[in-house]
């Protein structure tokens, strides 16, 4: 995946300080408003930036390709979760690292999460880009997956970049239960999400952690 978000019109310069404003006041709207974006407006944005409309439309096409913008400069820490799920050690530490850490970048992030998912809804050029950015991190979870059949630790199975797709699937998912119900268990979830990859990979829990501690627990 690049680094530079494809939903520009135009490709940053370094230090671009308008584009930049642009984001920062976009960021805090959503903050604002609980990542409603559709009451946000361009206006809004350019104004609260400093800077007026014709800047806002240099860089983006829209309100939905800007708050694409605006997750995708967040994306360095989930190629950090990646990390930990491709990385060493027991598999279902890794796994339920993995999963913890996803969780916590959504709740630092869930007011962009929560705009993206409503301009993923109206924009094609939003939910290409969606499907791009997942599919870029299928290549290192195959990749893991077939070095775990290989060196015996999990069974011979399906294609290991369909496997690796359709895991990932669920964590969006995961992500957008949480994003849209605010009362969910997400100990609950985040356990069932860990044993369905742990079994769809090594058909069984191989070393399996001890599950999260819930209110009953305390």
């Amino acid at each position: 995946m690049t680094t530079r978000p494809r939903t520009d019109r135009r490709a940053p310069q370094h230090g671009d300080r308008r584009r930049s404003a642009l984001l920062a006041a976009l960021d805090e709207l959503l903050r604002d408003n609980g990542g409603q974006l559709d009451t946000v407006n361009i206006a809004e944005i350019s104004r609260r930036a400093g800077l007026t409309r014709s800047a806002f439309y240099f860089y983006f096409e829209n309100k939905a390709a800007a708050v694409a913008a605006a997750l995708e400069q967040t994306y360095e820490e989930v190629f950090a979760v990646n990390d930990i799920l491709v990385g060493g050690g027991p598999p279902a530490e890794r796994i339920e690292r993995t999963i913890r850490a996803l969780i916590e970048f959504w709740d630092r992030n869930r007011h962009l999460y929560s705009a993206v998912l409503a301009a993923r809804s109206a924009s094609p050029g939003v939910r290409d880009l969606w499907e791009s950015d997942r599919q870029a991190f299928i290549p290192s979870i195959a990749a893991m997956i077939e070095s775990e059949r290989a060196a015996g630790r999990a069974p011979a199975g399906g294609d290991a970049a369909a496997l690796a797709d359709v895991l990932l699937l669920l964590n969006e998912r995961l992500l957008e239960r949480l994003t849209f119900d605010a009362g969910l268990d997400r100990e609950r979830y985040l356990e069932s999400v860990v044993t369905v990859w742990l079994r769809s990979i090594y058909g069984t829990d191989p070393d399996p952690v001890a599950p999260p501690t819930t209110r009953n627990d305390r």
